[in-house]
């Protein structure tokens, strides 16, 4: 690895073969090509190795503590954030990703070097802990790597390291619901302090619908839930998106995904971990190879049923282009619902959709189909009422990656009317729960979850999109949603 720095020992060697992976794997993400990437990771690795060495041969506290720091790997990848603003103030914004860019020149990218009490929480919670504290809880929930694996690399006993792992969530929720009540709040969020704390102690509690109301309209305040809230698989996303600012879900899936090749399907969640490592070596194999077997068959189920409605074979190569970035990589388990045919080459005397109400049609996704008599209406007869009630708007919903207890997917919407405000609505079938939402604020009242824009996105043209992501978890089965609405009204469903 030219013009990186050289390692002082052994165990600093090793250290970087790991850090260096990871510093790639987000440069990546912030770049525009591969030769930027490359370049822009060594900078920052340079620059974020510097950092930590100074960090360590720092003055120490007189508590016998030094200064609070980051892990050495969060460290490098908030240098690889802080270089990319340095491109971008030199004039080589040109090299990163477009909307990388946007967000360095907003108010989101000021916080992470604004005043310390109003930076993000997870970001301050990670610091104020112990360095191997730190340390155990980032490999382990953000690199996705087995315990074994952790405590291997940590020298901590693996027969208690789900234990440690455990009371160091505990504490580092601790860290965040204080200093989520050191942060300067209005008075409508101080009164809802003390009530946030008690909801997300306990995994079967309630959110009170006036504080679900408030945590969809105060970012600092859903910000805090999800770093208070250790049930419901929602700890990671808030540590990547906190600490790593623009990307961190991204990254997330990027670094989950990489544990996946070199480690196999599923042994990257920590709930599972411990029982996926009792089993014996033939166990594993067996277990892979049936996990083969379903992919082929799916694969093959999948391609003779595109086969009579005009499928090619472009669609698939598209689908194994797409299957190089491990971010959209939707994963083996994502094929669990057969490809529909596009409605133009359904028979002239069916109908396409199952409806809400008379003339509206719902996404051919939605559940339940009917069908009418062949030869009871004309194409014309069946036209007339579509223009009539022809929708508003048009949804795209993506399931971007899916594991064994969560998943996340993106929603687009195409407005047909200019916009000055949005809500965007759907339901669940199989009682899926948001945990976390980018670029809207999210409330959620039984299976009815609502999306709500944020301050900077509020405005939509005429013909424009809007778009926002999510992360949520699930449980048996992970139907698409249906029933979307935008501001009240439906929207067909794309594809």
């Amino acid at each position: 690895m030219p013009d990186l720095p050289t390692p002082q020992d052994a165990s600093e060697a090793a250290l970087f073969s790991e850090c260096w992976d990871a510093v790639l794997a987000y440069a990546d993400l912030c770049t525009s090509g591969s030769t930027a990437a490359a370049q822009l990771g060594r900078e920052a690795f340079a620059h974020g190795i510097r950092e930590a060495r100074a960090a360590e041969a720092g003055p120490v506290r007189g508590t016998g503590r030094r200064p609070a720091r980051l892990p050495r790997i969060p460290l490098l990848l908030t240098s690889v954030r802080t270089t990319a603003a340095a491109w971008e103030e030199d004039g080589q914004g040109h090299k990163l990703d477009p909307d990388l860019r946007l967000w360095l020149n907003s108010d989101k990218a000021a916080r992470y070097t604004g005043p310390p009490l109003r930076r993000p929480l997870a970001l301050r919670g990670l610091r104020d802990l112990q360095h191997a504290d730190a340390e155990l809880l980032w490999l382990a929930e953000v690199e996705a790597l087995p315990l074994s694996v952790v405590a291997r690399r940590l020298g901590l006993d693996p027969a208690t390291a789900a234990e440690e792992l455990q009371q160091v969530r505990t504490l580092f929720r601790d860290r965040c619901h204080r200093n989520h009540l050191d942060t300067p709040m209005d008075a409508g969020c101080r009164s809802y302090a003390r009530l946030l704390d008690a909801v997300t102690r306990s995994p079967a509690a309630d959110t009170p619908g006036d504080l679900s109301r408030h945590l969809a309209t105060c970012v600092e305040c859903a910000e805090a839930a999800a770093c208070l809230r250790l049930h419901g698989g929602g700890l990671p996303g808030a540590l990547a998106g906190g600490v790593i600012g623009w990307g961190g879900l991204a990254y997330l899936e990027r670094r989950r995904r990489a544990a996946e090749v070199r480690l196999g399907p599923g042994r990257t969640g920590p709930a599972d971990r411990t029982a996926e490592e009792d089993g014996t070596p033939k166990a594993r194999v067996a277990r892979n190879g049936l996990l083969v077997a379903a992919v082929l068959v799916s694969a093959l189920a999948l391609g003779v049923s595109l086969m009579p409605f005009g499928g090619s074979g472009d669609d698939l190569g598209a689908r194994d282009d797409a299957g190089r970035q491990p971010v959209a990589d939707p994963g083996p388990s994502l094929p669990s619902a057969p490809a529909l045919p596009p409605a133009t080459s359904k028979p002239a005397g069916r109908a396409g959709a199952d409806t809400d109400e008379p003339g509206r049609p719902r996404s051919s996704e939605s559940g339940d189909r009917h069908t009418e008599p062949q030869g009871t209406a004309s194409p014309t007869e069946r036209t007339a009422p579509a223009e009539r009630d022809k929708p508003t708007c048009r949804v795209e919903y993506d399931l971007v990656n899916q594991w064994p207890d969560g998943f996340q997917a993106t929603v687009s919407v195409t407005s047909t009317a200019a916009l000055d405000s949005w809500r965007v609505s759907w339901s669940f079938r199989d009682g899926q729960q948001v945990g976390q939402m980018w670029d809207a604020s999210v409330s959620q009242d039984g299976s009815r979850v609502t999306a709500t824009a944020a301050d900077y996105n509020k405005s939509v043209p005429a013909g424009g999109d809007l778009a926002f992501g999510f992360l949520a978890s699930w449980r048996g089965k992970n139907s698409p949603p249906y029933d979307f609405t935008l501001n009240g009204r439906a929207c067909a469903k794309s594809g």
